[in-house]
């Protein structure tokens, strides 16, 4: 099982390059980073743009793979995401995953001012958009039938006239996906597109249960055979898609110790998650963990990018 790291863009990135060089020193497979307009952990504080964010971690460093975690159609149009991507690729010499999901009800969800004032879209509607709007990656980032470069889309929700993108992504055919959903449509989706699915670890404990440990596993587990149920919904083979669990939202004590972050992932790949990602540390605050642990759980003091089969 692969060990990432997400770093927040919440600090001028003179002051935060040294953390994504640290990151690819100290093993991590690969360094991601929250795409949204403002986040609700951090709401009154600085925040940056995930796309100049990631470019420069690109220049910063030469062998971590690099991504978002996740981006989403709340306020990204899939044509001008779809040339950022491709432009990262191309920065980062081909270490570009496009972490994507449907969106939340949040900041980002009312920001531009779309569905109902102050609400924004229904969970339907995010879900439909979310379907639509990878389908439109796939073929601007892969290319048109016949290798054209340019592509016309019409869709419900998102039109393409004649885009065009060029030269395309240095990973062929595109880009991987990492994509995160929970719903049936969104779970095909994954099964379709995906070269792997993502899932935070408060995901679907219901809410009048409270959130324990063991009730966190079990959610988890219960996502994970929706999962291989919508992968054989889309005649797929299940061990063939990655599942990536973000951790820092629940009971889980991942990032405590050592020791404890021994046992989590440990349970992890025994659910079968091939890639498991912690948060940076920050000083205070939200994901405040103390330093020496990421050290200490590094696949570099290991001996090795991978730490569990």
């Amino acid at each position: 099982m692969r060990i990432s790291v997400c770093i927040l863009p919440d600090r001028p990135f003179p002051e935060a390059a040294p953390m994504w060089r640290r990151a690819e020193e100290l093993g991590f497979h690969a360094a991601y980073s929250y795409d949204h307009v403002s986040w609700g952990g951090l709401p009154d504080g600085a925040w940056y743009g995930a796309v100049p964010t990631l470019a420069a971690a690109a220049a910063t460093t030469s062998r971590i793979r690099l991504g978002t975690l996740v981006s989403s159609p709340n306020y990204r149009h899939p044509v001008p995401l779809a040339q950022d991507v491709m432009t990262l690729d191309t920065i980062s010499g081909g270490r570009f995953v496009l972490g994507y999901g449907a969106g939340a009800p949040d900041a980002d969800g009312i920001v531009l001012g779309q569905g109902e004032p102050g609400r924004g879209w229904s969970v339907k509607e995010r879900g439909g958009r979310f379907r639509e709007s990878v389908e439109l990656l796939d073929l601007l980032l892969t290319g048109a039938p016949g290798g054209r470069p340019r592509s016309t889309f019409r869709g419900r929700h998102f039109d393409a006239i004649d885009a065009r993108l060029e030269p395309g992504c240095v990973q062929r055919p595109r880009v991987p996906f990492l994509l995160a959903a929970s719903g049936p449509l969104g779970m095909r989706t994954v099964a379709r597109y995906g070269a792997a699915w993502a899932v935070t670890d408060d995901a679907d404990v219901p809410k009048d249960v409270e959130q324990t440990e063991a009730s966190t596993w079990a959610a988890l587990a219960d996502r994970l055979e929706s999962l291989d149920a919508a992968c054989e919904k889309e005649g797929r083979d299940p061990k063939s898609l990655g599942r990536t669990l973000l951790t820092g939202f629940s009971p889980l004590p991942t990032m405590r110790s050592a020791a404890a972050f021994e046992d989590v992932a440990g349970r992890c790949a025994e659910l079968g998650f091939t890639e498991l990602v912690v948060h940076y540390p920050r000083e205070s605050g939200v994901f405040a963990t103390p330093a020496h642990v990421l050290e200490e759980i590094a696949p570099a003091s290991r001996g090795g990018g991978v730490i569990l089969p």
